[in-house]
């Protein structure tokens, strides 16, 4: 369980592929125009991870080392074409505005990471969750993003929802006559926003490591001879 915790941990927080790692950049800035886009291409994500790292996983030892990328992109590229019909079929309004974003998820060097360093090394259980959790990182980031570009550029909160859900509607959240900030949804509002949230992140990190290193020095302190020396 300890080794499953610190897969959940590093796919969250400590190694996110968005704020530690700085990966899948493209889809992140363009789709999180609004946070239904961006939660939507980020499910979409965590199945192409989750499986692909169960099948390749599996497959490893079948796999001759010479050739493993093309087979990885192979396998990660079919799993794709079943999400991107999936959404055709169910949810093609929203297909139509995710666009070509969704294909290019094959391409999505997030994915292509995991299972290489992860999924290609590791059983079926772990890699598995190492994709879930790296999806759910990855999700949870876009998700935050779209959410604050589409409260500061338009005012609301869940627009597009009925594109999902056909009986409910995105909901007002500052009065209707509130002009927007357009430079938030355009992307150099994409840019401004992911690099705050960076920087909250670093910031947790090193308040972190600083509390961590004043309770070691409490409950070892340095001996009279260290600290003469």
């Amino acid at each position: 369980m300890s080794a499953y915790k610190d897969i959940a941990w590093n796919g969250i927080w400590k190694q996110n592929t968005i704020l530690a790692q700085l990966l899948g950049l493209c889809p992140l800035l363009a789709v999180s125009t609004t946070f239904v886009n961006a939660v939507s291409l980020g499910l979409a994500t965590i199945v192409v991870m989750m499986l692909a790292n169960f099948a390749i996983s599996a497959l490893r030892a079948l796999i001759p080392y010479e050739i493993r990328i093309p087979v990885f992109v192979l396998i990660i590229a079919a799993l794709v074409t079943v999400v991107d019909l999936a959404f055709n079929a169910f949810l093609h309004d929203l297909y139509l505005v995710l666009g070509i974003f969704i294909p290019l998820i094959v391409t999505n060097c997030i994915v292509l990471a995991r299972v290489e360093a992860f999924a290609a090394k590791n059983g079926l259980r772990a890699a598995t969750v190492d994709g879930l959790m790296m999806g759910v990182g990855f999700v949870w980031v876009i998700g935050l993003l779209g959410a604050v570009r589409e409260f500061i550029g338009q005012g609301t909160i869940f627009s597009g929802v009925e594109m999902i859900f056909p009986t409910l509607s995105g909901i007002q959240v500052l009065p209707a006559d509130y002009p927007g900030f357009l430079i938030a949804i355009l992307p150099p509002g994409a840019f401004f926003v992911l690099g705050l949230l960076i920087a909250g992140r670093n910031w947790i990190e090193a308040r972190a490591n600083q509390r961590m290193l004043e309770k070691r020095l409490h409950e070892h302190p340095p001996t009279a001879s260290a600290a003469g020396a």
